[in-house]
């Protein structure tokens, strides 16, 4: 099994590598037409070692981080750090909780440089980067706590039930973890975002008498719409409804709202709204809530397995051990899940767009996702075997081509 783990890992890594050289060489030299009017020849210039860039530095770090893994293994890591964990004479859930804590922060300080070099460097270089030293560090300090808070809570609850419960403990994770995935969509509006960000009611004008309206035809209720200090990190725009039932609320990048005009704005609220009036967000929930499902159960046949702790040189059996070992025997399933839920995410996406189109303007919304794509420098021709491994969204070009034949076809049904 040991040798199956290894396989797995460089596997992966061979996927990645692939997908990445693919799309590499997909960059065109020639701009598309539908963009002539948002890169001259040295923005689109950047825009192309922009994108070779980042592939490259994903490229590297993922070699890395399989060749962790693969030389920790090879040196018996697990069998060593169960040893001294064991060694302070603590409680089995107390020593599943420091093991899996030791391991996540450990890989967490090994891939600070890079994210460091990702925000200060490449972000920096081709003008995305508005994070300061100080917010850079306070974000990381944030995160670290909320993983340790959140994280420590869900993992003591999964430890304890398959430590204490009996033959269906699956079923019993599986729900607490679902109503604690439900909890946190509530809360995190609430309580989580404004730990990173500053959300200030829209003031009066016309951008907010447009939102209003909109809301109004369409029937959303929202319990505010909000700007966020997103300029302090990125010069990338963005926004999204954030929450549920009556914490549902709006969120716009200030940023966003500097670079397009109060009409582009509405549209693409409108394709949010589509995500709510097309019940997306609760099919994306359900598939989570089935996954994770799936997820504890194959988890049951790895649970306390003398064969597989033996194969990897470990000594005394273990829930968080065999938690551990799981996630490396979960990957190909994992790739998987995550091309099966790309997969409805970039029909969801489409039907969001033709929602908008339906309810606010298609020019607008059209003139709005060159706009975006554009400052944001997102791909415009990615592989087709990348969006189908790993895009959430359409490639741009086949949504503005989805919304001018939705267009074309609805004058024609008038």
């Amino acid at each position: 099994m040991l040798v199956t783990a290894i396989i797995i890992l460089i596997g992966k890594f061979i996927l990645e590598f692939i997908t990445e050289i693919l799309d590499l060489r997909n960059i065109k030299l020639n701009l598309p037409s539908e963009f002539k009017d948002f890169f001259d020849g040295e923005r689109y210039r950047n825009y192309q070692l922009y994108l070779k860039e980042n592939i490259v530095f994903s490229l590297v770090e993922s070699f890395l981080f399989t060749l962790i893994c693969i030389g920790f293994i090879l040196v018996g890591g697990f069998n060593f750090l169960d040893n001294w964990v064991r060694s302070l004479g603590l409680s089995e859930l107390v020593c599943g909780l420091i093991f899996i804590g030791i391991l996540f922060f450990s890989l967490e300080v090994i891939f600070l440089p890079f994210s460091i070099y990702k925000t200060f460097i490449i972000e920096e270089k081709y003008g995305f980067n508005k994070t300061t030293s100080k917010t850079f560090v306070l974000d990381i300090i944030k995160s670290w706590v909320l993983i340790l808070i959140i994280g420590g809570l869900v993992l003591t609850l999964v430890l304890w039930l398959f430590e204490t419960k009996g033959e269906k403990v699956w079923v019993y994770c599986w729900l607490g973890v679902s109503l604690f995935q439900l909890f946190l969509r509530f809360m995190a509006p609430v309580i989580i975002f404004p730990l990173f960000y500053k959300f200030t009611p829209i003031e009066e004008g016309e951008l907010k008498a447009a939102i209003e309206d909109y809301a109004q035809k369409v029937g959303l209720k929202l319990k505010g719409i909000f700007k966020i200090d997103a300029s302090r990190r990125t010069s990338k725009a963005n926004a999204f409804f954030t929450g549920l039932g009556k914490y549902k609320r709006i969120a716009l990048f200030d940023n966003l709202i500097q670079k397009l005009a109060p009409p582009e704005i509405v549209s693409v609220l409108a394709h949010e709204a589509g995500h709510l009036k097309k019940k997306h967000t609760l099919k994306g929930f359900i598939f989570s809530v089935i996954t994770t499902g799936g997820v504890f159960y194959l988890f049951t046949f790895f649970l306390n397995n003398p064969v597989l702790f033996s194969s990897f040189g470990i000594r005394n059996l273990s829930v968080y051990l065999s938690l551990v070992l799981f996630t490396i025997f979960y990957i190909p399933l994992e790739i998987i899940f995550s091309i099966l839920g790309n997969l409805f995410s970039r029909k969801w996406e489409l039907e969001a767009d033709k929602f908008s189109c339906a309810t606010a303007s298609s020019s607008d919304f059209v003139l709005a996702l060159k706009k975006l794509t554009a400052e944001n420098f997102s791909n415009l021709r990615p592989h087709p075997f990348k969006v189908f491994l790993y895009y959430s969204h359409p490639p741009i070009l086949e949504r503005i081509a989805y919304i001018k034949n939705f267009i074309t076809g609805s004058c024609l049904h008038t």
